[in-house]
């Protein structure tokens, strides 16, 4: 299967580049992969650095595509460079320059460690560079330029944990919503209409931050669906605008002002604390990869994604049938929903109850 992929993706680029490909060139082309291993190697022998250095190269140029035939997003870029600075640092503190023959069990011991020890990441953060740095090895091995397959092995990813966040109640909201701020800065009264926006939308703090007129689509009875392409997916989704979403993007003139994450999430917890979202609320960190529980007031853990969770759990809470939720935040599957639903045991029994479905079973 990995060898039908290389040849699609070799047709594909050929034609996406206006080299055209002639019936004998796709002959040529699928005998080359088919046969790969039975020919002999002309490929220039290539270190496990100059490859990283080239794949991010080809990514930022455009030259190199997803398999959807796309090109890498602005995020997949910077995880890569992130990768490439990772191996970089990772070699010289071991002071070893590693080839494609050496990435064994070995090195992804020590190269988690590394993650840990002295990046000090967290259990999600350092499998994603390693799955990342396994995806580019992926590739060199399917363009042939090494055939080691040890590192290509399941077992050789690292599964990433769920990750203990919060959303907020529909109480909670309101609290947010109506908080006396007006003794903070106009910077927080932007954040928490920013913020209210992700909970609208259910959409990414790069989606929802970036709202303009261009997204609105309005309806003859004067009310505005929201139509955007996320970012990170390229899935485009279309939201029902609610009431309150419209007169927040009606106070902006309908173009939300532009203040950076960080801002965002200083903010809204400055906000939240002036709400009173303060129950206290213990979460699972990972610190060396072990884990440790450790408790805060609610408002210390609020952040931009909370926005995402808090829509994606409230609608489900509603009672809301979950493919028209996907339909909403953007997710392929349900699945994938499922991570953001964040309601404790007891709120999913009541919403459980409260289905009309469920008393007919």
């Amino acid at each position: 299967f990995r060898k039908i992929e290389q040849i699609r993706l070799t047709i594909d680029e050929r034609i996406v580049s206006g080299k055209g490909v002639t019936p004998d060139q796709v002959r040529q082309i699928v005998y080359e992969i088919v046969y790969r291993e039975y020919l002999p190697k002309d490929l220039p022998a290539v270190s496990l650095d100059a490859y990283v250095n080239l794949y991010l190269e080809q990514a930022e140029a455009g030259k190199r595509k997803t398999r959807k035939g796309l090109n890498f997003s602005a995020g997949t870029i910077k995880s890569i460079r992130i990768v490439r600075n990772l191996v970089t640092d990772f070699q010289a503190k071991t002071d070893r320059c590693y080839d494609f023959d050496d990435i064994d069990y070995d090195f992804r011991t020590r190269f988690i460690d590394y993650l840990y020890n002295d990046r000090h990441y967290n259990v999600n953060t350092a499998a994603k560079c390693l799955n990342t740095l396994v995806t580019i090895l992926s590739s060199a091995e399917t363009e042939g330029y090494h055939n080691n397959r040890k590192c290509l092995a399941s077992q050789f990813r690292a599964k990433r944990k769920d990750v203990d966040t919060v959303y907020l109640t529909r109480e909670e909201l309101i609290s947010l919503v109506q908080a006396d701020i007006s003794h903070l800065s106009k910077n927080h009264e932007i954040a928490r209409d920013i913020f209210m926006v992700g909970v609208y939308t259910a959409q990414r703090v790069s989606d929802y931050n970036s709202i303009g007129a261009e997204n609105i689509i309005w309806n003859d009875d004067r009310s505005i669906i929201i139509n955007l392409r996320q970012k990170k997916t390229g899935v485009w989704v279309t939201i029902p605008a609610r009431e309150e979403l419209k007169q927040i993007l009606q106070k902006y003139d309908y173009r939300l002002p532009r203040i950076n994450d960080k801002m965002i999430n200083l903010c809204i917890k400055e906000v939240a604390k002036v709400a009173g979202i303060d129950t206290p609320v213990t979460i699972e960190t990972t610190s060396g990869g072990v884990s440790v529980l450790a408790t805060h007031p609610k408002y210390e853990l609020i952040q931009t994604h909370t926005a995402r969770r808090t829509a994606a759990t409230l609608m489900y809470l509603a009672g809301m049938d979950a493919f028209n939720i996907c339909a909403v935040t953007g997710h392929s599957s349900i699945a994938m929903l499922k991570k953001y639903i964040k309601a404790d045991k007891i709120e999913r029994a009541k919403a459980i109850s409260s289905d009309a479905a469920f008393s007919k079973w």
